[in-house]
């Protein structure tokens, strides 16, 4: 396939009806509109970047996020393992 052509396939395609696919004409970050004749930096498959620096900059953010996530769900299963231990240890039996 041709570069031109190429190109061209990638800014003509895009995602009819779904909700969440960036369209390859604006960067993901920043929404600078992205030239058919200029580089776009790709992330995580088809999220477009106008730049290495702004690509740079979302992969910083979503790792933060994942990390923050991770906190959550540690807490929480920590919590309820605290929980669970409360509820079994008020269940004693009394021998009669």
């Amino acid at each position: 396939m041709a570069a031109s052509v190429a190109c061209a396939f990638f800014f003509d395609a895009e995602p009819a009806g779904e909700p969440g696919k960036h369209a390859l004409d604006a960067c993901a970050l920043c929404a600078k509109r992205l030239a058919r004749d200029s580089d776009v930096f790709m992330y995580r498959g088809d999220t477009p970047f106008c730049s290495e620096e702004c690509r740079r900059e979302q992969m910083h953010l979503d790792a933060v996020s994942d990390r923050q996530a991770a906190r959550r769900l540690q807490r929480f299963t920590a919590e309820a393992e605290c929980h669970r231990g409360q509820r079994q240890s008020r269940k004693v039996s009394i021998a009669s």
